[in-house]
């Protein structure tokens, strides 16, 4: 068997090429919208991509489907309550998928049938070798399903099982991103109780799990940095699987859950309609005219994309930031709408990354980009700004001794997400966390001072930037977090 992980750090995202070696064929599971590494090594080992699966419709990034069925001509497959507007293969509870060689339909193992409940489509042939089953576990959405891997489909312990956004290493999925399409999220909550108990519980321990998220994934809340554990560990050490009612489970996994960042409802929605293939063309250079001619003229957002002190000693008045060295596609879509068009203003040779990585949430309308933003910046020094940072000896003096009074002279603004907030917090601070900070920006007074703090400083530089440029000029961020002043204190 071929079987490989494949997990993309910058959007804690994981998917899996599976295979057969014997036969050749293969699946790929939950890809991203850069395909070129999955090509590749498909190429290498042998493998031909006949299907690719979505174990449910992703928010958190523009999966690649698409990509995948143009470049091989592998059918689409969804969970059988999907709901699309392209063809798909519906994958029903149960169903086994077998990569194996092909057998007659009346030699198949384990009396599987050979067709499927699709539109039209067929099941991979009945065979020996490599064997997925499909396991409906609607929880974290309708449509969500879980695939369970044997070598050879006799095998009484699973290879290993891909939970999806279903059970993550540490967590689960959170039921609450589908509650504005009228799925409450305690209903949700509820469904995906019955999926762990009744279909990934029931797995062997020694099973292997391999969810399709890892750590600070907004998909879940506490998700573990490993990205692969078992069934037997998972049992015994996550929180959310221990003995408990399935009232207790609602009420524990609807709690504190981060804020969704604003792009993961367009997202859903080019994942499940469709979407235009990824352009591979390099953002072409503008001058600092061109870029501010773009602002003016068409609304593009000025998204700056250098390591924070660079921005921090002089960025153009007016632009976003989020850095490349961080969760810059997430954070781009916490402070940019969707469909904006946007100019970059990268260090040179890094613009083709920033657009790759924008693209991977499917924001496409790049226009351009600034090749180095500090050189204009020095030709033109009245259009440049500096950020105001205080270390923590600026801070400490101005903290409330009751932590229910305001700071001194300013507004303190935690813009982590609220279950950081809950874990500890500095005196004073109110919990605007940075994905919801764009729709709530008028609960601040634009005329006092604001103080933004986070973990270790990241976020609050974007989320100072946000704030300049929506006319705030009295903006302070903490550059060590909350990390370093709650040590201090």
């Amino acid at each position: 068997m071929h079987f490989a992980q494949y997990y993309l750090d910058c959007l804690s995202q994981a998917s899996y090429l599976i295979g057969d070696q014997n036969s050749g064929r293969a699946v790929l599971v939950d890809p991203r919208r850069d395909v070129d590494e999955y090509l590749a090594d498909a190429e290498a080992a042998g493998l031909r991509i006949e299907l690719v699966i979505e174990t449910h419709i992703h928010a958190d990034f523009l999966s690649g489907h698409l990509e995948v069925a143009r470049a091989t001509g592998a059918e689409i497959a969804f969970g059988a309550a999907a709901e699309t507007g392209f063809p798909i293969r519906r994958l029903h509870d149960g169903e086994r998928l077998f990569l194996g060689a092909e057998q007659a339909a009346d030699d198949a193992p384990l009396g599987t049938p050979s067709t499927a409940h699709s539109q039209g489509a067929h099941t991979l042939p009945a065979a020996s070798g490599v064997t997925l089953t499909v396991l409906a576990t609607p929880g974290h959405t309708l449509e969500s399903i879980c695939l369970a891997i044997r070598e050879n489909p006799e095998d009484d312990v699973p290879f290993g099982v891909l939970t999806g956004d279903t059970l993550f290493v540490g967590d689960v999925g959170r039921p609450d991103l589908l509650s504005a399409a009228g799925h409450s999220p305690q209903g949700m909550a509820a469904r995906l109780y019955r999926s762990l108990h009744t279909k990934l519980l029931t797995l062997p321990d020694a099973t292997r799990i391999f969810p399709a998220h890892g750590a600070g994934s907004a998909c879940g809340r506490s998700i573990s940095t490993e990205t692969s554990s078992t069934i037997g560990d998972q049992r015994r050490l996550n929180y959310a699987l221990q003995p408990m009612t399935e009232d207790a489970f609602v009420r524990l996994v609807t709690a504190e859950q981060p804020v969704a960042p604003g792009y993961f409802a367009h997202d859903a929605a080019l994942n499940r309609d469709g979407h235009p293939l990824r352009d591979t063309a390099p953002p072409a250079p503008l001058t600092l005219d061109e870029a501010l001619a773009a602002r003016d003229e068409r609304g593009a957002a000025l998204l700056d994309c250098r390591p924070v002190d660079a921005y921090a000693r002089a960025h153009l008045a007016g632009s976003l930031h989020t850095s490349l060295d961080t969760r810059f596609a997430e954070y781009a879509g916490s402070v940019v709408a969707p469909g904006t068009p946007i100019v970059l203003l990268t260090d040179p040779g890094t613009e083709r990354e920033a657009r790759l990585r924008l693209a991977r949430i499917g924001y496409d309308q790049v226009l351009g980009h600034l090749p180095d933003p500090a050189a204009a910046l020095a030709a033109a020094p009245e259009l440049a700004r500096r950020s105001h940072r205080l270390s923590l000896p600026d801070l400490l003096p101005r903290l409330p001794l009751d932590p229910h009074d305001p700071v001194d002279g300013g507004q303190l603004i935690d813009v982590r997400n609220p279950a950081e907030f809950a874990a500890g917090a500095l005196p004073g601070a109110r919990n605007i966390p940075l994905a919801a900070l764009a729709d709530r920006i008028d609960e601040l007074d634009p005329a006092r001072p604001v103080i933004l703090y986070c973990r270790s400083g990241n976020r609050s530089m974007i989320a100072a930037a946000l704030l300049e440029a929506h006319g705030f000029d009295q903006v302070s961020d903490v550059s060590g977090g909350y990390a370093e002043l709650a040590t201090a204190r």
